[in-house]
């Protein structure tokens, strides 16, 4: 656990704007809840997490990121085995970096970036090189906007232990009535609960989780079959067609080119 509490600001002599600090916890690893004083970008380069501060919480597959402002109480649950990377920031560095949590798009320049980054000096030269790869990677982030297909974590802890379970398994079965069952209340009831804990309805929150979640395994190569049944879908025209409701796009669009 000593390296998941490791802070690129401490121990630095003559701090730097930004410093990228690469984490691989153990499967199911849990961040209990800190703050640091520099802001961060929470990113996995593998795996997913679950991040949660005061405005809420989030599933966090590849490509996706969450912007956390300086000073901001929060936690990480790992969804199994992660390789976590994440990018500190100076506070007051970069006003659009913004003062909320948001949830950005991690393009494939912003992920090579920060893979990069991540075998620079702390205290690297003004004016170098790396501090222009560090500038660009401020950039990046900046100019990604806040997304809306993102999945918000309820706060309830019985319920959120079911959600946890589809996050590790998209292809899981799930009814707001086994749901329901489990949890020992009537449909209506949990329905209002989810409603009120994520913003969302049942049906529509398990169906952007599991299109959510699948982006990095068609982004990997995956075949839209294998994807289709790996994330609870009975065959790969049902996957298609929300795919294609949700995202506008259909998933073939996602799917690994070869070069």
């Amino acid at each position: 656990m000593d390296k998941l509490n490791l802070r690129p600001e401490e121990g630095e002599s003559t701090p730097r704007a930004v410093a990228v600090l690469a984490t691989d916890p153990d499967g199911d690893a849990f961040i209990p809840p800190h703050a640091h004083r520099r802001g961060q970008l929470i990113h996995a380069i593998s795996g997913v997490m679950i991040v949660s501060a005061a405005p809420g919480s989030w599933v966090v597959p590849p490509g996706r990121g969450v912007w956390v402002p300086p000073g901001m109480a929060h936690q990480i649950r790992m969804a199994g085995t992660v390789k976590m990377r994440t990018v500190f920031v100076e506070p007051g560095t970069r006003a659009g970096l913004g003062s909320e949590c948001r949830v950005i798009h991690v393009g494939a320049l912003l992920r090579q970036l920060i893979v990069a980054a991540v075998s620079l000096p702390l205290d690297y030269a003004p004016g170098s090189r790396d501090e222009r790869v560090m500038e660009l990677i401020l950039d990046e982030i900046e100019a990604a906007p806040a997304l809306s297909l993102h999945v918000p974590m309820p706060r309830h802890a019985r319920l959120s232990v079911l959600c946890e379970e589809l996050v590790r398994d998209p292809s899981l079965p799930a009814t707001l009535d086994d749901w329901a069952l489990r949890l020992h209340m009537n449909t209506r009831t949990l329905a209002r609960l989810f409603q009120r804990e994520t913003g969302m309805n049942f049906g529509a929150w398990c169906r952007q989780a599991r299109l959510l979640l699948s982006l990095p395994q068609l982004a990997a190569g995956a075949s839209i079959l294998e994807v289709a049944l790996a994330h609870g879908y009975e065959s790969p025209s049902a996957f298609t067609a929300m795919f294609r409701r949700t995202l506008g796009v259909p998933p073939s669009l996602y799917l690994k080119r070869e070069a």
